[in-house]
């Protein structure tokens, strides 16, 4: 092997050692303008690589919209679109502000955000809290119903999180759960039930210990309970968390974001910096809602895609075989995916185990090397989102990850290594 190609083996198992011990711990719930770094007035923060709003897709054009209601800067729907399009409203990539965000991906100032920590290596990361499944804003949808559901989650929701978690002195370990749902049929990204019931548990006794209305309490309760995705946007912070270690890595060749705007899809890699390479967002091949299609299905969506770089979520599907009850596929399509992501990868997660693989550690740390010279990408599975404004979901799918990006990545990669 040539010199810098050990220096690239000896950076991609230290890049894999790094997210391996990395300790995420939910410590604090907070208004986004308060705890999101760059968090601006006028911002709005959306999914995936950069976009400019003439080229958003359908569902992260009405989650904007929405939004905007939301926050009283627009007194209905057309209203925002014409602040929109007045240029007073500025957008910007979560990832660019340590933050991810599911489907659109939408968070602007007044939303209540997870505040998860990497205890091991210090820097945080944030996510918003998750309203559930079907007709929410980070599907595009923006009723009524919706922007009434923010409200309570704002006045409501979050500041009751926000007392229960901080009487945690040692805040609430994410990584402890996450590794616990993985033995109980859950992949942490479109399956979060074990999850969910396991972050409630802990969350509960914090929560009967506040002095707040009765109903109050029931209601909080209730919401997370009845939504199996509570856990989601908890975890995608904390892959977040650990991905975000590998920044700037010298010589690494592992990807350190997968995002997508519904309309490219983007990768980071740890060596090159904040640089995206981009492609067209492929199509999702899944399970439609009653009354729903293919053809109304927008192209894929959203920062969920950070579990699977943090060694979760499709990547150990052969942990969930019943996610494909959601997705479509059999029970051997789970297994035969994680089976495949560990040709790519550079390593496994010493935590995150798969009881049906004798415990096998998940696939940890793409090389982007790997994926161009076996011509396998990145498995995912999503959520599908009507390609229409205001509809929201009507489905969940799976595709593998465009190969242009990682060719476009590993060129530029090239670029940087060789003299020129």
């Amino acid at each position: 092997m040539s010199e810098i190609g050990n220096k690239i083996e000896a950076a991609n198992n230290e890049a894999v050692q790094m997210m391996q011990t990395a300790r995420p711990v939910w410590v604090d719930v907070g208004r986004a303008s308060d705890v999101i770094p760059g968090m601006e007035e006028d911002l709005i923060l959306h999914a995936g690589p950069p976009v400019k709003w003439e080229n958003m897709c359908g569902p992260v054009k009405g989650a904007v919209l929405g939004a905007l209601v939301y926050e009283g800067k627009a007194s209905g729907l057309k209203d925002a679109e014409k602040l929109v399009e007045s240029g007073r409203i500025k957008f910007d990539p979560c990832h660019h502000h340590r933050a991810v965000g599911p489907m659109a991906g939408v968070v602007s100032p007044s939303m209540y955000v997870f505040v998860i920590e990497n205890r091991t290596h210090g820097n945080r990361a944030y996510c918003t809290i998750n309203e559930g499944l079907g007709k929410v804003l980070r599907f595009g949808a923006n009723s009524d119903e919706v922007i009434r559901r923010l409200k309570w989650m704002e006045h409501t929701l979050g500041p009751v999180l926000q007392k229960a978690v901080r009487q945690a002195k040692d805040g609430i370990d994410i990584k402890a759960v996450t590794a616990q749902a993985l033995q109980m049929g859950d992949e942490c990204h479109n399956r979060n039930v074990a999850a969910s019931t396991l972050l409630l548990k802990e969350l509960v006794p914090y929560l009967l210990k506040l002095d707040i209305d009765r109903e109050v309490l029931v209601s909080v309760i209730e919401f997370i309970m009845g939504n199996p995705h509570f856990f989601l946007n908890v975890s995608m912070a904390a892959c977040k968390s650990i991905a975000d270690v590998i920044r700037g890595k010298e010589y690494c060749t592992v990807m350190s974001a997968m995002a997508r705007n519904g309309t490219e899809l983007g990768i980071q890699v740890a060596s090159l910096g904040d640089r995206w390479f981009t492609a067209p967002a492929g199509n999702p091949k899944g399970l439609y809602f009653p009354g729903f299609t293919e053809k109304d299905a927008n192209p894929d969506l959203g920062d969920s895609t950070i579990s699977e770089t943090a060694g979760i979520g499709a990547f150990a599907m052969a942990a969930a075989p019943a996610i494909v009850r959601f997705i479509g596929g059999s029970p051997k399509d789970a297994v035969r995916y994680t089976r495949q992501m560990y040709e790519i990868c550079s390593g496994t997660h010493v935590d995150y185990q798969i009881p049906y693989m004798d415990f096998m550690g998940t696939p940890l740390g793409v090389d982007i090397r790997k994926v161009v010279e076996k011509q396998v990408t990145p498995i995912i599975n999503t959520g599908i989102a009507h390609r229409e404004p205001g509809v929201g979901q009507v489905g969940a799918g799976i595709l593998y990850a465009p190969m242009d990006c990682f060719e476009k990545a590993l060129e530029a990669l090239a670029d940087t290594l060789v003299p020129a």
